[in-house]
């Protein structure tokens, strides 16, 4: 519990829509944020210099950026410089993408565990959907909840004082249903990046498959998109 009474959160914020949405859904349901980051190889930085300005703009109580090397193992075209990131005009249904990181959820909740120890603090909330998304096997639902059954045998706090909780409110929700309580929440997505391919300036490619999903959620919800495409 912060000094505050507020009862303290750890999010995981990428910078893109999702994430953004989850702070601030977590910050209007009365939690003390501690948004959490990761450098962790990704082919751009402009998603992590987006988290900076998310979490100032939603008013995170700390944000760290931790750097870990999943580009050391590649096996994606995220942190493989060799394997092109796909438009989604080439996706395949049914296989996952080539845009999906090997266990990257469960090494980033992992880290958001450690650290929500070190705060005293029995929630983690993370971006995953499992309706609107590009078929990575870390974004569906049975994955948290056997995540929060992993958090709850690893830990003092699940052994000693009740129990961990992962929420990841937007897991069935619609894009467009994400970006209408995302507005209505405060967010600005002109600050965020979701492309898979942003420039250094943060701009989209306006190809890829998180920018196709992400332009076809603006126009569902009939709001103007204020994505910043190069």
């Amino acid at each position: 519990m912060s000094v505050q009474g507020k009862p303290r959160a750890v999010v995981l914020l990428s910078g893109g829509l999702d994430s953004a949405t989850v702070l601030a859904l977590a910050n209007r349901d009365g939690y003390e944020c501690y948004a959490l980051s990761f450098s962790y190889g990704q082919r751009h930085s402009a998603e992590l210099e987006a988290a900076k300005q998310v979490a100032t703009h939603l008013g995170a109580a700390a944000h760290r950026i931790v750097p870990i090397d999943l580009s050391a193992f590649g096996g994606s075209a995220l942190t493989d410089a060799a394997i092109d990131v796909p438009d989604a005009a080439d996706g395949v249904d049914g296989e996952i993408p080539v845009t999906y990181v090997p266990a990257r959820n469960t090494v980033f909740l992992s880290l958001a565990l450690a650290w929500a120890e070190v705060l005293d603090a029995r929630d983690i909330f993370i971006g995953a959907n499992a309706v609107d998304y590009s078929g990575y096997p870390d974004c569906r639902p049975a994955f948290i909840a056997a995540f929060e059954q992993l958090a709850n045998l690893a830990t003092r706090i699940g052994v000693e004082e009740g129990g961990m909780r992962i929420h990841a409110p937007l897991i069935d929700w619609t894009k467009a249903r994400i970006i209408a309580e995302g507005v209505a929440a405060g967010v600005d997505y002109g600050i965020t990046v979701s492309c898979y391919s942003a420039d250094e300036q943060g701009r989209a490619c306006g190809r890829c498959d998180s920018c196709a999903l992400r332009r076809a959620g603006f126009e569902a919800a009939g709001i103007p998109d204020v994505t910043r495409y190069r």
